[in-house]
């Protein structure tokens, strides 16, 4: 393998760079998390995706000012440092975006293994899952290790597949049910969350975000995108407006076809469910295939981004790195590593949970971002602050109400995530004072010779 092209200027166009986004939000968002969606915001659970998508506009607004000021393969972490310097909050910030993405790997992987198996009479509890999940994800890095120029035509052959799949899925459903939403809408029953059905649609947003934060992958790309200062820009509004005409074409048909009892029941594979009343077994075959193709390509997209990223962090010296006498380059290691850590996840963690953690770790992160720019930056990149200081009350609101309502569903998930959280600042703030910036004079922090 060639590693003297890895960060070559101009490698992604922007068409690749949407295919990118696009591959990394479908890939979770839609398949993995319908079904926990709509069990927790009942019957209007589409909705879930417009408010969730209005939230990713704030956010994306940091993110987007300072991709065109700081362009760069770093993106969220060289964010981070520009509004931070090298500190506590850029170290802590860029391993809860790091893990939130990893984390995001795992949960498109087990996506991947449920939905496989929909072709076969296994239970969903099988073991086959986290097998297949950890194949997929062994396969994606070795793509990977093939260099950009394969991912983006990959990227943009199954972003077009994708969503012409998932369209004709949902337009050949909404015809069978003469273009209804009565399956869904005819649901009754209190909600299970605190609060009720509003406190349950708040809740939901948080994993409705996640199926649009992968546009933050495509900031991993600055360095590598042509004309990054406008590109960056395009590249996630255009991605996040394809994405959400999507999700709400999807959820659509799926509560056309389903009760919210019967999409909570199959939640982790309801579009396959949903595709039996329309068009049998042969629609069943046909929703997998699709689901194959996005969770395939959207892991494929993100890893691309997150071995980019810790690879950043690396040379910052933001975070513990040894070559383990492996071969290649600083970023092969972050592929081995990131890999690593998803397939663990993934045979370790049902989709609920990984969710769940993806959901907190991310939104911690993201107000942290904005309060960068906010506090530091924005006069630097031009930043309006009432955007800035309405993101931030956003992130706060959904994240409380998100952990309310798991403090009575899955308080275990509770202790993970906030758990999680405190230990990445507490190992950071000990990393930070036992390893102070060697400015390249440490090997362990540099491409082996």
């Amino acid at each position: 393998m060639n590693h003297q092209h890895q960060y070559e200027s101009g490698s992604l166009k922007l068409r690749g760079a949407v295919a990118m986004g696009t591959g990394v939000m479908i890939g979770a968002g839609i398949f993995a998390l319908t079904g926990q969606v709509a069990e927790l915001a009942g019957p209007i659970f589409p909705l879930v995706f417009l408010v969730a998508a209005v939230v990713s506009a704030f956010s994306a607004y940091s993110y987007i000012k300072m991709s065109n000021a700081y362009p760069s393969a770093g993106g969220i972490a060289m964010f981070l440092k520009k509004a931070y310097g090298r500190s506590l909050m850029t170290g802590a910030g860029a391993l809860l975006m790091l893990f939130s993405m990893i984390i995001n790997e795992s949960l498109v992987a087990r996506t991947f293994g449920t939905y496989t198996l929909q072709l076969f009479d296994i239970g969903q509890n099988s073991q086959w899952v986290p097998i297949l999940a950890v194949s997929l994800i062994a396969a994606a890095f070795l793509v990977n290790v093939a260099g950009n120029q394969l991912i983006s035509r990959i990227s943009l052959v199954s972003a077009i597949l994708k969503v012409g799949g998932i369209v004709i899925f949902a337009l050949v459903t909404l015809w069978f049910t003469g273009f209804s939403f009565e399956a869904a809408s005819q649901t009754a029953g209190e909600s299970k969350v605190p609060g009720g059905m509003f406190g349950g649609f708040i809740a939901a947003v948080a994993l409705g975000i996640l199926a649009f934060k992968g546009f933050t992958t495509i900031t991993n790309s600055g360095g590598e995108l042509e004309n990054p200062e406008k590109n960056v820009g395009r590249a996630i509004i255009i991605s996040m407006a394809i994405c959400l005409v999507v999700y709400l074409l999807v959820a659509w048909a799926v509560g056309s076809n389903l009760s919210v009892q019967e999409i909570v029941q199959a939640k982790d594979y309801a579009l396959a469910e949903a595709a039996k009343p329309a068009m049998g077994k042969y629609g069943v075959w046909f929703t997998v295939a699709v689901a194959i193709i996005a969770t395939a390509s959207g892991l494929l997209a993100s890893i691309f981004a997150v071995s980019r990223m810790l690879t950043m962090v690396s040379k910052m010296e933001l975070v513990p790195h040894r070559h383990f006498g492996l071969p290649g380059n600083m970023q092969t290691h972050a592929l081995v590593y990131t890999v690593v850590a998803a397939g663990v996840l993934a045979v370790f963690f049902d989709l609920s949970r990984i969710a769940s953690l993806g959901a907190i770790f991310y939104l911690v992160m993201d107000f942290m971002i904005h309060w960068g720019v906010y506090r530091h930056l924005r006069d630097d990149v031009g930043a309006r602050g009432w955007v800035l200081i309405t993101a931030m009350t956003l992130d706060v609101v959904i994240l409380a109400a998100f952990l309310f309502a798991k403090a009575f569903t899955d308080p275990v998930v509770i202790a993970w995530g906030v758990g999680g959280v405190a230990v990445v600042f507490i190992a950071e703030k000990f990393f930070l004072r036992l390893h102070e910036y060697s400015d390249g004079k440490d090997g362990n922090y540099l491409d082996p010779k």
